[in-house]
């Protein structure tokens, strides 16, 4: 089991993870929430462990924003506040569990079991719009059974436009999604790589998938 922990106090930090490893999780510990988010984002964690008190953004705004970008993994939070205003929030912006600080280990470890333990949602690994699909588990993605060639960047993007068919992205969810909290989202690097993505995959006069919505951002739909 694969283990991401966001915590900036590095006692804290380094308690937990060597506490984890000893039990034979693989543990990351990072102590930037955009950095953490990012990695979240874009790794294969199975449990997120993560601080409400970090530097510059707070848990809640990084648990609220990888619930917003699907994001499905267990996140046990870890928090100094244990007024039941504090816990009814945490859960609500889409935490699994939490732990109180101070805290035992012992008490964690068991809360993390717990998490392990439960089934996750059977969901397809193949997303859909029209004869346009995405494989996630392979990263394959092809039209109408003609594979096509993505890089990076483009991938991430046009994985992100699917998992929300039908809805409009802005700019700056595209730019947290693909590029990670600190990037400069006012730049044009969306146009860039959603130009190249038309290309590609509205391309030999195809029905278009991908649209601008002016002064908004991008959406695909059949």
């Amino acid at each position: 089991m694969k283990v991401l922990v966001i915590e900036d106090d590095p006692t804290v930090g380094s308690f937990v993870k060597r506490g984890l490893e000893e039990q034979r999780y693989t543990v990351d510990l990072v102590a930037d929430g955009g950095e953490g988010e990012r990695l979240a984002s874009t790794q294969p964690y199975d449990l997120l462990v993560l601080d409400l008190r970090l530097p510059q953004r707070s848990g809640i705004e990084i648990l609220r924003s990888l619930r917003a970008k699907g994001f499905e993994r267990p996140v046990l939070v870890l928090t100094a506040q244990d007024a039941v205003d504090a816990k009814v929030e945490t859960l609500r912006a889409g935490a699994d569990d939490y732990v109180t600080k101070p805290f035992a280990f012992e008490e964690l470890l068991a809360r993390v079991e717990a998490l392990s333990r439960r089934p996750r949602a059977i969901a397809s690994p193949v997303l859909k719009v029209a004869d346009l699909t995405v494989n996630l588990d392979s990263r394959e993605v092809s039209r109408g059974g003609a594979p096509i060639v993505l890089t990076p960047k483009e991938y991430l993007v046009l994985e992100y436009l699917m998992r929300h068919a039908g809805k409009v992205m802005s700019r700056t969810l595209i730019t947290e999604y693909a590029w990670g909290y600190h990037f400069d989202s006012g730049t044009n690097i969306v146009d860039v790589v959603i130009n190249h993505l038309r290309k590609k995959v509205d391309d030999k006069g195809r029905k278009r998938l991908i649209t601008t919505v002016r002064g908004v951002g991008y959406v695909i739909k059949g």
